[in-house]
């Protein structure tokens, strides 16, 4: 089998892997009522278990920068996913408290080894092709998103159990993603057994940067998440019914920006998309607050979508990149700002309207993506590197040094 097959296929396996990912993490987010009712878990009680599930995968992520100097990033994906998908089953199953809390623990951490493998991988398959890949892994995340919130709503609607809710999905991906697995592909010198070597002792501080940007990423995305039915119902005064939209607007713009993502990168350079992105996102956040009516609000919404859906995957690009000899050192480590932004963005928000007013509070998070214009350089930091134009690496002019079945070779 050629090199440009093997990453092809590793390419196709990755992406499935994504998708796999936003299609459980849908299924678990957007069932936290039923959840709730479920497990007869009280209003106070429940940001305990929530805030649970991103503290784990944080200190998973930590415990992953360390595993794979042993292991290839493929070994953990390979494992890390079905547990994600058992966990999600579990959640479903249980009939106590402590049942739920043992499921969301066990997913808690296998999300975290789950996220910080598969980002290793995106960026060393990216290094390989020499052009922007991936916008497309998260693309096709998005996708799962999208498909496994509709699965969330059909269980909804026809009031299945959580179970019944959930097997029918975990036994169309489990397989598949099995079998995927054994096409991953690790790419010498930014896999297995090179994370920490060339580690540079200001490390840290080079990456900083990249880590606030995460994190104010994902407080946009995580206010999105959290704030935009009952900000459209409270304040923007709409029906219950056309407050549900919002969200889905927002996934499904965050969809097609990605998808188209990997061009603008490829003719403009990571730096024009990651500045365009956070100003249009900022707007996003401005036409919410402003919004007369819950239609305007809902354009906000749909520029948010537009512009956050650059920032993430291009600041884990980015970490691979400046750290070229550590990548995955310097992914599980950002990796970790993604949970932060999780955890401070609802409450924050909360805090804020319940003290002030939501429309005051919206423009919190517009402010904090702003940061990203101030750091935006940090994304192209390596020119030799950048994925660009006049950055672009020939297909035929490759250098990369494959693994297989996730042994490097």
């Amino acid at each position: 089998m050629t090199d440009d097959v093997r990453l092809r296929r590793g390419r196709g396996a990755l992406g499935f892997s994504f998708f796999a990912q936003g299609v459980a993490f849908a299924l678990l987010v957007t069932r936290i009522p039923a959840i709730q009712d479920r497990y007869g878990i009280s209003d106070g009680l429940l940001p305990a278990f929530l805030a649970a599930v991103p503290v784990l995968a944080g200190v998973s992520s930590v415990a992953t920068e360390h595993l794979v100097k042993r292991v290839a990033p493929s070994a953990v994906l390979r494992w890390a996913q079905p547990v994600v998908l058992l966990a999600l089953l579990g959640v479903g199953a249980g009939s106590r408290m402590w049942h739920v809390a043992l499921a969301l623990g066990v997913f808690g951490l296998a999300v975290g080894a789950l996220d910080a493998s598969m980002n290793m991988l995106g960026v060393s398959l990216q290094r390989a092709y020499g052009r922007s890949i991936m916008l497309g892994f998260h693309a096709a995340y998005s996708l799962g998103g999208i498909v496994g919130a509709s699965a969330a709503w059909a269980g909804a609607h026809w009031h299945l159990s959580l179970f019944t809710g959930y097997l029918p999905a975990v036994v169309a991906v489990l397989p598949l993603a099995l079998i995927g697995s054994r096409y991953y592909v690790d790419v010498k010198g930014a896999g297995a057994g090179e994370a920490g070597q060339g580690w540079p002792e200001r490390g840290g501080r080079l990456l900083l940067p990249l880590c606030l940007v995460m994190a104010c990423a994902y407080i946009g995305d995580s206010t999105v998440s959290n704030w935009s039915a009952k900000y459209l119902q409270d304040v923007l005064g709409s029906s219950e019914q056309l407050a549900t939209v919002p969200y889905n607007v927002y996934m499904v713009t965050t969809l097609v920006g990605r998808a188209v993502g990997d061009l603008g990168v490829r003719r403009f350079g990571a730096v024009a998309v990651v500045r365009c992105g956070a100003v249009v996102a900022a707007a996003g956040f401005g036409v919410v607050a402003a919004a007369p009516g819950a239609w305007v609000g809902m354009l906000g919404f749909t520029l948010l979508g537009i512009g956050l859906c650059v920032i993430v995957p291009q600041t884990f690009a980015a970490a691979g990149r400046l750290f070229p000899n550590a990548s995955d050192t310097a992914v599980a480590r950002l990796n970790i700002f993604n949970y932060v932004g999780f955890l401070v963005g609802s409450p924050l928000v909360g805090g804020i309207g319940d003290a002030w007013n939501y429309r005051g509070a919206m423009v919190v998070p517009m402010a904090l993506v702003l940061v990203t214009l101030v750091h935006a350089r940090s994304f192209g930091a390596v020119d030799r590197a950048r994925y660009g134009v006049r950055h672009e690496r020939r297909a035929g002019d490759r250098a990369f040094d494959v693994g297989r079945g996730g042994n490097e070779v």
